[in-house]
């Protein structure tokens, strides 16, 4: 599974799925981009927040699962 899947994937089901500070920080810059704004680590308790990113990043969680 390359990075991209791994970082798709934690934010598609919430489940951690990166190793190591670096990676995550990968996962922070996808929801970023997906909502448009910075996130700050006290805001991934929000369920409505994770409600947003799972629906923005379904497409691309598709994506993975067809190919």
């Amino acid at each position: 599974m390359t990075l991209h899947e791994k970082v798709v994937l934690t934010a598609y089901t919430g489940v951690l799925m990166v190793a190591g500070p670096n990676e995550l920080k990968e996962v922070y810059k996808y929801i970023e981009k997906l909502v448009g704004r910075p996130i700050l680590t006290h805001e991934l308790g929000s369920e409505t927040l994770w409600t947003e990113i799972k629906e923005k990043a379904k497409p691309d969680f598709l994506k993975i699962i067809e190919s």
